[in-house]
Order: C-alpha cells, then structure tokens, then sequence
C-alpha cells in the first residue's frame, strides 16, 4: 500500500499472497525496486520470492538473428502446406459437385414402396373443394378438415341413441322438453357457444338413456351436463357456484360433484359426441350461404332439440335437413351434389326427417316453450322464427 508524503513508515507490512493474477498487477503495487536506497540490507518482495526471480541472473536477452531468420523460414513453409491444403480442399469439392451431378442424373429406380391408404390425402374433386382458399389461414386446417367431419361422421355409429322415454317411469317427453327449453335460457344468460348448449343436451339424454331418474333431479343432471359440456368447449367456462345459483339453490355443492362424477362415468368418459351445430357449418360452405340462411337453419335446428322424434336422430342428418328447409325457404335453389359429396347424404335419405321438421314447424307453438322462439326472433338472428315457414308443396318438389 503506497504511503502518504512526509509521513514516516512505522511498521513494515509484507503484501498478501494473491493467486489469481499476479502477473497482470496494475496500479502502484506492480514491483518495487529490490535494492535499498541507503545500502541497508537487501529485502525480498512476496513476489519474488514465489517467482525466484532472484535466481535471473540476465531476465533480458538479445533474440538470436539465426533463429530469428529459422523461424520465418518455417512460417513460410507452414503457409505454403496451408495454401496447398486449400487447393486441394477446393478440387475435392469440385470432385464432389461432379459426382453430385452424376447422382441426379441417373435415373430413379422403377420400383417405389406404396404409400399407406391413411397416409394418402383425401382424394377431392376440384369442384367439390371448399377448402383451399383458406390454405393461409391455418385455424381452418385445410389439410385435415375433409379427414375430421368424416371422423365425425363414422363416430356417429357410437352414439346412436333410441328413444328411451318408454324407459323413465317418473318423466315424459314434455319434462325433457321444458328442461332443454330452460337450458337454452342458461346458454344466453352465460353467453355460451352453442355447441356447449348442444353438447349438454346430448350428454342429458345419453345419460337417461341408461339411468333411471326422479323428476326432482332433473334440473341437477341438465345443469351438471352444462357444466362437464362447458369444461369441454369453452375458454372460460362458468364455475360451479354459478351453476348452483342458476338452480336457485335447490341442490348443494356435494349433489353437483357427485351427479358429475355419475355422468361421466355412465358416459366412459367419452364425450366428445358429435353435435349437429359443427356439420351444420361446414355443410353451409358447399353452398356459400349468407348469415342469415345459416342462421335460419340453425333455429330449425335448435328447435328440434326440445322434440323427444329427433333424438334418434344421427347429428349429420339433422344439420343436413335444416340446411335444406333453409336453402329452399330463402329461394337458394335444392340439394347440390357438393353437399351429397361432403355429407354422403341423397335427397332421399334426408326426404323424411325434412317432413317431420316441416311439421315441427307448422305446428302451433307451445306457450310454456317460448325460449327458442323469442331467441331468434331478436335481431341480433336476423329475426328467422318470426319468417313464415315454407310450404310443404314446395319443399316436396326439391325432395324428389
């Protein structure tokens, strides 16, 4: 430590052993002289002492000019092997671009290995395509959206229910309907997408379809069918306490939990069920229908939900009917054979489900089952359930 001017130095302190970089000390401690001013006795830094270097007799020497001319003699050699090393480097990569070349040009073998048959893309006809000019947009999944409404389509085979209403010695048709009528009023109030309302529905009558019911417990099992339907479809679904108010308090948190649990497991735990509300969508592209055609088979659709006939129903042939009765209500012409190719379905297999929602529709409205009716009556749904229904006559001369 360097010490102030006019100040004697009373003790002598030894400088500490530092280990990590004492060959690159800067500042005022980098060496002191090793002589003594008044010819006292020689001392010896920490420094030299671990260096020796006391024992240098001559640290600085001239360099050799004979060796100094040997070193750049074999600098010169050592950059004649390196520019040798890139000429050979450079006629070995030309070597390569040749034998390259050579490779492309022969000729391909005439025997290939044949691809799978699910492996193949789905052969579609240029006419029936109603997907490539989303090919940019990768939410629509062009590669696989014919694969997964045919997946669908075959899962329909799993979930094909009866009417199981002769079973249920304690509810009617008309329980059932006031149920999905105060169902639909849920799926407003939460603002819910409609395939969760769809979903719920479904989850209801498979359920019933192998449970016996009280008429007490009803509203329990179609409130926890919102709620699991709700899990599955939305962002944000609604918690349990708000299910449990919608019921007005009529059942406890343990009642909610455990009729969940006892649908899931009545279900296997498969409810990914095919609902009409997604075939309806994507069979309304064959035909580029405006909004509010769409939205007029919609509310077909969503009032055959409150019919016990159309639970046997399979959800592709549902959506296909409703699409029909509104492409000929609006004036947009009949079954196309790109709606044949993409649902499967003829004029004749749709003929007589297309009736029973025709008289669905004619029929007198029931006062206690208004919820549908009013919901697309507003104007938000371009007002459909307040359009006078197609006559029958009409709609017989594109069933045939």
């Amino acid at each position: 430590m360097p010490f102030s001017r006019g100040k004697k130095r009373t003790t002598s302190k030894i400088p500490k052993f530092n280990p990590k970089g004492l060959e690159n000390q800067d500042g005022p401690q980098t060496k002191r002289s090793s002589s003594s001013p008044h010819g006292a006795r020689k001392k010896r830094t920490a420094f030299v002492d671990i260096t020796n270097a006391h024992k240098i007799s001559n640290p600085i020497k001239k360099k050799d000019p004979v060796k100094k001319l040997q070193k750049k003699v074999s600098v010169l050699s050592k950059n004649d092997v390196s520019l040798k090393s890139v000429i050979n480097s450079e006629e070995k990569l030309e070597e390569l671009k040749n034998v390259e070349c050579n490779i492309e040009k022969l000729e391909e073998p005439s025997f290939k290995a044949p691809i799978p048959p699910h492996l193949l893309p789905p052969e579609i006809p240029p006419e029936f395509d109603i997907d490539s000019e989303h090919l940019s947009d990768s939410t629509h999944t062009v590669e696989y959206a014919k694969d997964i409404f045919d997946y669908l389509k075959s899962r329909e085979e799993t979930f094909v229910l009866h009417d199981y209403m002769a079973d249920q010695p304690n509810l009617n048709s008309n329980m059932r309907a006031i149920l999905v009528d105060w169902l639909v009023e849920v799926q407003e109030n939460f603002e819910l997408n409609h395939e969760t309302l769809y979903l719920a529905v479904k989850m209801t009558d498979h359920y019933l379809a192998v449970s016996q019911a009280k008429r007490e417990s009803l509203q329990l099992i179609g409130s926890t069918a919102m709620l699991i339907a709700s899990k599955f479809e939305e962002r944000a679904p609604p918690c349990l306490d708000d299910f449990l108010y919608i019921c007005d308090d009529a059942y406890k948190r343990s009642q909610l939990i455990a009729m969940e649990i006892s649908i899931l497991q009545a279900l296997n735990f498969d409810i990914n069920i095919p609902v009409p509300y997604r075939f309806l969508r994507r069979y309304a592209k064959c035909v580029n229908a405006g909004m509010d055609t769409l939205t007029l088979a919609r509310f077909i659709c969503e009032l055959s939900l409150l019919e016990m006939e159309f639970v046997p129903v399979r959800a592709s042939l549902l959506a296909s009917a409703c699409l029909l009765i509104a492409l000929v209500t609006k004036d947009l012409g009949g079954w196309t054979q790109c709606l044949k190719f993409h649902s499967g379905y003829s004029v004749e297999d749709l003929a007589p489900v297309v009736r029973k929602l025709h008289d669905m529709l004619i029929s007198p409205p029931d006062s206690k089952l208004a919820v549908v009716r009013s919901k697309y009556a507003h104007k938000v749904f371009f007002e459909v359930a307040l359009m006078p229904t197609v006559s029958l006559e009409t709609l017989e001369r594109f069933l045939k």
